[in-house]
């Protein structure tokens, strides 16, 4: 089992996300995160599966259309950032070029 361990670049994209789908719908915001954080803890078992993305593996939240792109490093899985899949694709490349994964 690895380590799952959120940036804190992926932290604020989820805070993002919260926000934009409370403002859609009460409830939503809180229905978003728990929904990626269960999507998160199952990262611990089945890291590394997923196709990569410009240079992460990428797992697809289909309920809410997010992109959780992650990276493992020994016995780590370092989630780097969190992007709605509906946005641009330029952006999402300029986005996840411009995060860094710490050394360890």
């Amino acid at each position: 089992m690895k380590n799952v361990i959120i940036l804190s670049s992926a932290s604020d994209d989820l805070e993002g996300a919260r926000l934009f789908y409370e403002s859609q719908s009460a409830g939503w915001g809180e229905h978003c995160v728990d929904s990626v954080l269960t999507a998160l803890a199952s990262l611990a078992e089945i890291s590394g599966v997923h196709t990569r993305h410009h240079g992460y593996h990428r797992m697809i939240n289909k309920t809410f259309h997010l992109g959780i792109y992650y990276r493992e490093h020994a016995d780590d899985t370092l989630v780097v950032a969190i992007f709605d899949l509906r946005r641009d694709p330029r952006w999402i490349r300029k986005q996840l070029g411009q995060r860094k994964t710490p050394n360890k």
